[in-house]
């Protein structure tokens, strides 16, 4: 903490992954606007301990016990703080510099957007390469075909957060893509800002590549819950992404 009021809550909800938290925070610290950071650790056994121990000084707030999952950790920790712009950071995937910036610029000068998004990087993290994440200006058919927003990359009012009432905690795997649906049926489209402003992380502990099965459930019914009808696109791609992703990994 520096002193001055925050214009942004960021939690960073974290389970075992000491490997990688350090670096997210870094990233965090090395933005210009001003921040409040929560970590939410649900109890890791590695040595994130010692990491969270070595920002305590800069942290808003932490903690670390077995809670109700991701979603139910990023809500206790958002509920935490006063900042008038939200969002998390999940602790293997990172802020570019200058990116946080930009989403917060962008949002002070379109006050009818409820949230805001960027553009992002895949990295792998067994070669290091980076690709473009698949990201779009919002458009609803778009949106029911493939999720256009890439989550580290985005920033919501908290106005609006509370509007929609945040993440739905009964979800494991689609809670950034229905809460995108909510806020544009409360508040309209999201803003897009084209210009690179974070990092997703791929590994093979990442939720999505081992619950392919749950991820693809969850974002099928998100869509029909949202939208009314699951596009074909969902029903082509459902095999080669659950089965075949799998047998080859």
């Amino acid at each position: 903490m520096d002193g001055r009021k925050p214009v942004v809550t960021i939690v960073v909800p974290s389970f075992n992954q000491g490997r990688y938290l350090d670096e997210a925070l870094k990233s965090i610290a090395a933005q210009k606007v001003a921040t409040e950071v929560f970590v939410m650790d649900g109890g890791s056994t590695d040595d994130s301990l010692s990491v969270i121990e070595k920002w305590q000084s800069s942290l808003a707030g932490w903690r670390s016990h077995k809670d109700d999952g991701q979603a139910a950790a990023i809500n206790e920790g958002i509920a935490k703080g006063t900042a008038p712009y939200v969002c998390w950071l999940n602790s293997d995937d990172l802020l570019l510099p200058g990116g946080l910036d930009k989403l917060v610029d962008a949002m002070e000068r379109h006050a009818g957007w409820p949230a805001a998004y960027g553009k992002a990087w895949h990295l792998d993290d067994a070669t290091g390469k980076r690709t473009p994440a698949w990201v779009e200006p919002f458009n609803e058919r778009r949106m029911a075909v493939r999720c256009v927003i890439t989550q580290p990359a985005s920033l919501i009012r908290r106005s609006a957060w509370a509007a929609v009432g945040g993440l739905d905690a009964k979800l494991k795997m689609a809670l950034d893509y229905d809460l995108w649906w909510r806020l544009y049926r409360h508040g309209g489209p999201l803003g897009f800002v084209d210009d690179e402003v974070a990092v997703n992380r791929n590994h093979d502990a990442t939720k999505t590549r081992i619950h392919r099965r749950l991820h693809y459930k969850e974002a099928m019914e998100t869509v029909r819950r949202h939208h009314g009808h699951v596009p074909l696109k969902w029903w082509l791609a459902q095999p080669y992404a659950v089965w075949w992703k799998t047998l080859i990994r």
